[in-house]
């Protein structure tokens, strides 16, 4: 009788610690962003965006456009930043001095390519466009 109260016991114990539930919207990050919803924070609006709602798209030129990065710039269009898979913090500030054509920053270059579109370059390499 007492091994099968004990049974039970550790069985409906059991149970009870396989049902905790994860919680929804519990992966913020230091800025309150829901990465498991698409959302990463945008140091150039001060916001938590989905990057993949951007409207400045770029395809990545080595896996024929598995990855894309995104742009954002800044209002006085001096800032641009970029969402890239590799870059710490998930984006990279890139400024443009002057009246500059390009923005610069670590490598990076982003400039202006055909009629609408922009060219990322990493090292004198193009990764995106």
């Amino acid at each position: 009788m007492k091994k099968t109260i004990l049974l039970s016991a550790m069985f409906l114990g059991t149970l009870a610690f396989a049902q905790q539930t994860p919680v929804l919207g519990g992966d913020k990050d230091a800025h309150g962003c829901i990465g498991s919803a698409g959302y990463t924070y945008s140091q150039i609006k001060k916001n938590c965006v989905r990057t993949f709602e951007e409207k400045i798209k770029l395809k990545e030129v080595a896996t024929n456009g598995d990855y894309i990065a995104a742009v954002i710039f800044s209002k006085d269009k001096k800032k641009a930043e970029v969402f890239v898979k590799d870059a710490e913090g998930g984006s990279v500030i890139l400024t443009r001095p002057g009246k500059a054509k390009a923005w610069k920053k670590d490598g990076y270059v982003l400039t202006p390519y055909k009629k609408s579109g922009f060219q990322l370059k990493k090292d004198n390499v193009v990764i995106y466009q």
